[in-house]
């Protein structure tokens, strides 16, 4: 006789309920798993700064050099960025054909650290090395990337395209877009300065 026979009715509801439980409980349990593998993914490093000037420069990379934030640059950095940059100077690199800039901005919580090659006057490379959200992380891909080649910052300190956003990673996109510019606002300090 098989076991579910002699089990009476109640019986057998307790165990269709504890099975059905146990169901919905692993579907609950895949479903955060996705969820937390999918923001473990999304942090992390995908590219040291170093091996990332190494790139720039085929692994000959100038020394860096220095752009120190006075009066004016500050009330234009500020308005880029859409807060004070919180350093009294920002690092670069210049071989004479390119410049590199490592920046950092928040995305919602957490900074992003960018690498950007400006080329007279315009964006050359934009690689994401380090992300820290959870959220947003599609920003690192050069489908996305790609879109900042050869753009311009027009007098009004603005790009001279509009970056296409990605849904769900909107802080993520405005935190490159300001980069871009920051990048392209110092790189003309710096061009003026030679």
């Amino acid at each position: 006789m098989p076991c579910c026979e002699v089990l009476r009715k109640p019986e057998r509801r307790v165990i269709k309920y504890l099975f059905m439980n146990k169901l919905v409980l692993k579907i609950i349990l895949c479903v955060f798993a996705g969820i937390f593998s999918a923001n473990l993914y999304a942090k992390g490093t995908y590219l040291e700064p170093e091996k990332f000037l190494n790139l720039v420069f085929n692994n000959n990379p100038p020394k860096s050099d220095t752009i120190w934030i006075k009066k004016e640059l500050k009330e234009n950095i500020d308005q880029i960025l859409g807060h004070d940059l919180g350093k009294a100077r920002v690092r670069y690199w210049d071989d004479q054909t390119k410049r590199a800039w490592i920046l950092e901005e928040i995305g919602k919580d957490k900074p992003i650290t960018v690498g950007l090659v400006t080329v007279n006057g315009k964006i050359d490379q934009v690689r994401v090395l380090i992300f820290r959200e959870t959220r947003g992380w599609e920003v690192k891909y050069p489908f996305f990337t790609d879109q900042f080649k050869e753009l311009e910052l027009t007098e009004e300190k603005l790009l001279n395209k509009k970056i296409d956003g990605i849904s769900g990673a909107t802080l993520s996109v405005n935190a490159l877009t300001k980069l871009a510019r920051l990048a392209l606002y110092l790189d003309s300090k710096v061009g003026k300065k030679d």
